[in-house]
């Protein structure tokens, strides 16, 4: 069985909730990621921030992206996978949200994330058809 520890990209990193948007884009460019998964203070997953967040929600804005955190940023409820779950669990997961970056957690944890580039190198055919159809719907 597959699973999402098999797939994922290992070493992805939590940015503080504390943190400001100008040193989680500086992050994304040294990691040469587009999203950074929210860590609260007692190092949970409270959101991810995505490159577009601090384009579109912040400097967009007219926010100064030194002044607003990423805990600023965190809406809703973040979505997660065990990295012992199944390829499956990992497409409903992402389907049934419509969510494209899946953090992987193990032991509460976070030990990587889960992206469309992922899911492209590790399924079949029929099962990237049926991603895309349902993701983009």
């Amino acid at each position: 069985m597959t699973t999402a520890k098999d797939i994922m990209h290992a070493g992805a990193q939590w940015i503080p909730a504390h943190e400001t948007l100008d040193r989680a884009a500086q992050l994304m460019r040294e990691l040469n990621v587009g999203a950074l998964p929210i860590a609260d203070a007692d190092d949970r997953l409270c959101g991810i921030l995505t490159d577009r967040d601090i384009v579109v929600g912040c400097v967009a804005m007219g926010h100064d992206p030194a002044q607003v955190t990423a805990g600023d940023m965190a809406q809703g409820t973040p979505r997660w996978i065990e990295a012992d779950a199944d390829v499956d669990a990992v497409l409903n997961e992402m389907q049934g949200h419509q969510i494209r970056r899946l953090p992987v957690i193990e032991n509460k944890r976070l030990v990587g994330m889960i992206s469309e580039a992922d899911l492209a190198h590790h399924l079949n055919d029929e099962q990237i058809h049926a991603w895309v159809e349902r993701i983009y719907a």
